[in-house]
């Protein structure tokens, strides 16, 4: 008989795109091998060099993937949400985490310790598959990150941020489009690769260009192609 808590997870476990290929029988195996984690908002999942002892799926609610400087500073890799992994690569090469994981608001996470991974691979070879394909993108997404953060200003950086924003969470209002920043600039900073204090100044010389009005953490675009041109003109 199956119990409630192996069915609840295996309903969770068949909307997760990795085990799109697992009938339910097969969900219901591997449902019994899950530990399920809570985490709060602000509370890290696991810390830079840490010991790595199994896989993170996220079932609920978003992780900031990110690293830490000597000074404290921090540079965000990846947002992941629910029915995404977190820190795919050290399962498999049994090294550290490369990088810390912290919840954002209340995450719940599905956890298969490496041995029950490796014995699930070996089983089903088109897991693995799909696992190198995340690895893969994750590898892309990273490689971005080092060109943005080497050959693109602060400047330029913020307004791509801008400009995908307003595209993706933006409402019409006038003839622009409104959106309000998800975090702080401190965080938006860490986003970005920078300080806070240069965040808020060119937050303030693209209004002053009247390119954008910001009201806190609403942030108007007023013409998007005008600032379209101002970041290819850098």
């Amino acid at each position: 008989m199956v119990n409630s808590r192996a069915n609840e997870i295996a309903l969770i476990l068949e909307r997760v795109p990795l085990f799109s290929g697992f009938d339910r029988a097969q969900l219901l195996l591997l449902a019994a091998k899950i530990e399920r984690k809570v985490f709060s908002d602000g509370e890290l999942l696991f810390n830079e060099d840490e010991p790595c002892g199994g896989l993170h799926l996220i079932t609920h609610g978003r992780v900031r993937i990110f690293k830490s400087s000597a000074s404290g500073r921090e540079q965000v890799l990846a947002v992941n949400t629910a029915g995404e992994t977190v820190a795919e690569l050290p399962v498999f090469d049994g090294g550290p985490f490369p990088a810390s994981a912290i919840a954002l608001g209340d995450v719940e996470i599905a956890y298969l310790s490496r041995r029950e991974l490796n014995a699930l691979c070996m089983a089903h070879p088109e897991l693995a598959l799909k696992l190198l394909s995340v690895v893969g993108d994750r590898l892309r997404r990273l490689v971005g990150i080092i060109e943005e953060l080497s050959f693109t200003t602060v400047r330029q950086r913020l307004i791509a941020y801008l400009l995908k924003m307003s595209n993706t969470e933006g409402r019409p209002v006038g003839d622009g489009l409104e959106f309000h920043l998800p975090g702080t600039h401190q965080e938006l900073a860490n986003e970005l690769g920078t300080v806070r204090e240069l965040v808020s100044r060119n937050l303030m010389r693209l209004q002053a260009e009247g390119l954008i009005e910001v009201d806190a953490r609403r942030i108007l675009v007023v013409n998007s192609k005008e600032l379209e041109h101002a970041h290819e003109a850098e």
